[in-house]
């Protein structure tokens, strides 16, 4: 098992689907990977509810084959994926980019597609979150691919599938395939372009953004989103974050899941840093639209409006979190809003058709870099409210060790590093970076309850030391990982002056150099924009049992749901358990054991035989360190529990 310290280092003629409306004894389902299209991972489910959610048991449980620990020549992989379930089936994909549909009631296999994806490329790992579906009016029932399942794939192809059968459907793409990398600026080396999030569906469009190896060069591919028509293929529109007098740089890809919303006609896309992540010489300003949520027009794909985060990136502070589409209750006036998750820990939440702040937000002053050919940006963005879901400012005298010796270590290393608040700027002397690029909010995202106003949020409180190399002193290649520092993280960045290194802050042992929790569940009224509780997430007992007593609170990544019985599941932590806590107070319920580590967000519904089911994918991650294996599961109450009955 890896120790804990290599972690931290690390509208149309066609049918878009939409939850089926609450009734007794009705089956609910989940027909996106975040419940529905707009990002809530809500359910009005109530069968599962906090007097009886202790008796959940394991109903069943399904092995994909596919996971990889990155010793056989292809890199480590991470189960990351979210099920959809529609018409009583479930569809997921797994780190192969493979998709699988089985029977949501039993967990028995119907079909399984294998795209025969090049495994060995991918220099971050084998991912993939999940898939979409997409209901073609113009077909009747029972016409092949009626219904289809859209993958894409960690080597950049885009799969229409027949969803009864799970063959590809000819007459999309070249049959069945297109080819996502084609067309694309600077995506001609291998492995650098992929896509790892379920594309988005709106009307009779399917839309992906991409993940883009963007430290590796000034260059890195484009990150330009774009629109394919569901039933042929053919690219409907195109837009690009990076404007045209930048195009010497890359990236500002949107590699989180994409938004979208039928009642506006808007999609909502978030997107990441311009490349490369610590220098930023090459492309001067602020970099508009990197780092931003954006807006688009979902028939014509032009920009809206759209709302910067972070102004000129230094800090790989991507929006990595999928916006929620979500309508307040303010002084019993219905305000559609788009809330937005940074890494930073801050939360914006805008006005769903301007991108106008709620709460307002404040341009502060920030560090000023010290490093030859860099501009850095003198302010950057703060929301008035809510406040920061993590902590932002790390000195000396807040060094943390499990003991005196390595707290005095961390004392050391904070001191020989820059570290003056959020934004401090990376530098050749080394720079605490904190939050890290794990989070804040990361991937994992939130849930917004739509009945309580409340988000729920899944944040990582953990720093890491970030150093420029100035380029002469590397090696021709680029700079590499020093020798006894598992976790520590090189780049090139070639084409610009320095190489960098990025590795988490933390003591000889691995721990960090902050005091837990370095990962916590937060509760937020979004009436107020106050922090209503915070509760720390997992422990350490998983992946460092020698460490007693176990420290609660560990990096997470996978998210949580919520429910209209007032329960929050999660699982995300460094250990193998499924948690279900108390939405108005942040008690934990219950837990159930995994097989492996859920580094997934979990997902309901209820089945034919009137049973809710609470589902996840619990294969691990490679990179965290994290138990690996293929496991999807499956809990609901006993047959004989009076909900069930009833």
């Amino acid at each position: 098992m890896a120790a804990l310290g290599a972690v931290f280092v690390v509208a149309s003629c066609a049918r878009v689907v939409q939850p089926e409306t609450l009734a007794h004894g009705a089956i609910v389902e989940w027909p996106h990977y975040a419940g529905d299209a707009g990002g809530k991972r809500y359910s009005p489910l109530t069968q599962i509810d906090r007097r009886n959610v202790a008796r959940l048991e394991v109903a069943w449980e399904y092995h994909t084959g596919d996971v990889s620990d990155g010793k056989d020549g292809r890199p480590w992989s991470a189960f990351e994926a979210t099920p959809i379930v529609v018409d009583g089936v479930m569809y997921l994909s797994t780190p192969f980019s493979r998709v699988v549909a089985l029977d949501a009631q039993t967990g028995e296999p119907i079909w399984r597609f294998d795209p025969h994806a090049d495994l060995r490329t991918p220099p971050d790992g084998l991912v993939n979150r999940g898939v979409s579906l997409w209901i073609d009016a113009d077909r009747s029932e029972g016409d092949r691919c009626r219904k289809r399942i859209f993958v894409a794939t960690i080597d950049a192809r885009l799969i229409a599938l027949d969803a009864a059968a799970g063959a590809p459907c000819a007459d999309f793409g070249e049959r069945g395939y297109v080819d996502l990398a084609r067309g694309i600026a600077h995506s001609g080396r291998s492995g650098e372009y992929a896509v790892t999030s379920p594309p988005a569906i709106v009307n009779d469009l399917v839309i992906v953004g991409s993940s883009i190896a963007d430290n590796a060069r000034v260059d890195s591919p484009s990150g330009v989103v774009r629109a394919f028509d569901a039933r042929s293929g053919a690219l409907r529109w195109k837009w690009d974050p990076i404007p045209a007098a930048l195009a010497s740089t890359g990236a500002a890809n949107a590699w989180a899941p994409i938004s979208t919303d039928a009642a506006s006609g808007l999609v909502f896309v978030p997107t990441g840093s311009a490349s490369p992540d610590h220098y930023g010489g090459a492309r001067p300003g602020d970099n508009a639209w990197a780092d931003s949520v954006v807006a688009l027009s979902a028939s014509t794909g032009e920009r809206v409006w759209g709302f910067q985060l972070v102004h000129h990136d230094l800090w790989d502070y991507d929006s990595a979190s999928q916006p929620i589409v979500a309508t307040l209750q303010r002084e019993g006036v219905e305000v559609p809003v788009v809330i937005q998750g940074n890494k930073t820990g801050n939360v914006f939440v805008l006005g769903r058709d301007t991108g106008t702040p709620l709460f307002g937000v404040e341009e502060r002053a920030i560090p000023t870099s010290d490093v030859a050919g860099e501009t850095s940006s003198a302010t950057q963005p703060f929301p008035m409210a809510p406040p920061p879901l993590v902590r932002q400012t790390l000195t000396v005298d807040d060094a943390w060790g499990a003991t005196p010796q390595e707290r005095d270590d961390c004392r050391r290393r904070i001191g020989n590093l820059r570290s003056d608040g959020i934004y401090t700027p990376p530098s050749v002397r080394g720079s605490v970076l904190y939050p890290g690029s794990l989070g804040g909010m990361n991937w994992s995202g939130a849930a917004f309850d739509s009945q309580r106003q409340r988000l729920i949020a899944s944040v990582n409180n953990v720093a890491a030391e970030v150093r420029l190399i100035p380029r002469g002193r590397d090696e021709a290649a680029g700079v590499r990982a020093r020798p006894g520092e598992p976790g520590t993280y090189a780049w090139p960045q070639q084409g610009a002056p320095y190489g960098v290194t990025r590795r988490v802050l933390a003591s000889a042992s691995g721990l960090p150099c902050i005091s837990p929790p370095w990962g916590s569940l937060v509760a937020v009224d979004l009436r107020s924009g106050m922090i209503l509780w915070s509760v720390p997430l997992g422990t350490t007992a998983d992946v460092r049992p020698g460490l007693a007593p176990a420290i609660r609170g560990t990096p997470n990544l996978g998210g949580p749901i919520v429910t209209a019985s007032g329960l929050v599941f999660i699982a995300a932590a460094m250990d193998n358990w499924l948690r279900a806590f108390d939405s108005e107070t942040g008690k934990e319920l219950w837990k159930g054991r995994l097989p492996a580590g859920g580094q997934a967000a979990p997902m309901t519904y209820r089945a034919r035989d009137g049973r809710q089911f609470v589902v996840i994918a619990a294969g691990g991650h490679g990179a965290l360190g994290t138990t690996l294996g293929d496991s999807v599961i499956a809990f609901s109450l006993p047959r004989d529990d009076p909900a069930v009955r009833n």
